[in-house]
């Protein structure tokens, strides 16, 4: 098979996609540093997370309508570039105010990639679920190196040091996004950027049924994501006993299960349907969040693992139903839109996790994670069974 310029864009957006979600995942394994150095709590540094992943998602919808105006590479250039920026001001932040400052700018920053590279992915191929499910391997990719790496540099050198090498990732895959994509045509260069966010148009577009039932959708799966992203390391620490640098590794595993197994959501979603894919998802994820919870030993939780890292790849199977629905005028910035609510609201699945913990443990906060993909599966089959049509 001869390489296309096509599969240049599709592992180049994977590899900022690698970068800008590294930069965020290397926090993670070191959060019990974090709260030992600056003598919080776990609710606290929840707070200092969602504001991280608010910031993420709060960046989704502005980052669309800046593709469309100005093209999506300098916007995918930006979301890297200043990825490497936040990340050293967050290694060197003195105080904890400080620190939050650096997680929220880092969180705007990497929110700027998503979703334009889905868009501009979009723009390149024609079964875009196999090409996003590609894509968004990119993110279990930096699971799969950045919190081992993280947790043993930590645990020998600080955590600051270990927050650094989210610095020292992105630098290398802005050179090569720099050199190797094109310049792409942006869609609207002539239309005023406020026209854009005009309220009106902003809501027929959320209100619409096909819409407004997967953001319901997404806005659990998001909020379960983020809680995992954030203290699935201090929970293995806390609830089930594990060392600093075993959590990292599991935590790494997780991704690594995410990794493999995206493309396959992806392809199931192309192949049997979004909605049949994504309840597949939640029943996983769901399962094996019990079993976290609930069995002891090494053989579940190398299942959990499994299981939630599978499970919570709904994104390559929900994500598409979106790009279905909206026309090729409104992929841009009416993707950007959708990720931005059903993201900045499920970013409260940091906070309110580690407030859960604080109140009643880890047993409790990661239960009501399962919870929640049980109800998602129950609307998607209700929606089925009734024929509701969302």
């Amino acid at each position: 098979m001869r390489w296309r310029y096509r599969e240049t864009v599709l592992a180049l957006c994977t590899l900022a996609f690698f970068a800008t979600m590294a930069g965020r995942l290397v926090i993670s394994p070191v959060v019990p540093l974090i709260i030992e150095e600056f003598a919080v709590s776990n609710s606290v540094i929840g707070i200092a997370l969602t504001g991280l992943w608010m910031a993420y998602f709060a960046a989704q919808f502005p980052s669309g309508i800046l593709a469309d105006r100005f093209g999506e590479r300098p916007i995918i250039l930006v979301a890297i570039g200043g990825t490497a920026i936040a990340s050293a001001f967050l290694a060197l932040a003195p105080l904890f105010s400080l620190f939050v400052i650096g997680t929220i700018a880092l969180g705007g920053v990497a929110g700027l990639h998503y979703s334009v590279a889905t868009t501009l992915l979009t723009r390149t191929y024609d079964e875009i679920g196999t090409a996003i499910g590609v894509h968004n391997s990119g993110g279990p990719a930096a699971g799969l190196l950045a919190p081992p790496v993280a947790a043993w540099i930590g645990v020998r050198y600080g955590w600051r040091p270990a927050v650094a090498i989210g610095a020292a990732m992105a630098i290398p895959v802005f050179v090569l996004f720099a050199w190797r994509v094109r310049p792409t045509e942006p869609r609207r260069p002539d239309q005023r950027m406020a026209e854009r966010f005009e309220l009106e148009p902003i809501l027929e577009l959320l209100s619409r049924p096909q819409i407004a039932f997967p953001i319901c959708l997404a806005v659990a799966g998001a909020f379960v994501w983020q809680a995992t992203a954030s203290f699935l390391p201090t929970f293995l620490v806390e609830h089930r006993g594990q060392s600093t640098e075993l959590a990292g590794t599991v935590f790494a595993g997780y991704f690594v299960v995410q990794a493999v197994t995206q493309v396959g959501v992806g392809a199931a979603s192309d192949r049997y349907g979004r909605d049949l894919a994504t309840a597949g998802c939640m029943v996983l994820a769901a399962t094996g969040f019990g079993l976290l919870v609930a069995a002891p030993g090494t053989i579940s939780l190398l299942a959990a693992v499994v299981l939630v890292g599978t499970g919570l790849g709904w994104g390559a199977a929900l994500l598409p139903r979106f790009m279905d629905v909206l026309s090729e005028s409104e992929r841009g910035a009416g993707f950007g839109l959708i990720r931005t609510v059903y993201g900045f609201i499920g970013a409260l699945g940091s906070v309110v996790t580690g407030l859960l913990a604080d109140l009643f443990g880890w047993g409790v906060s990661f239960a009501v994670l399962a919870a929640l993909l049980a109800l998602v599966f129950v609307a998607l089959a209700v929606n089925w069974a009734l024929s509701l049509g969302y």
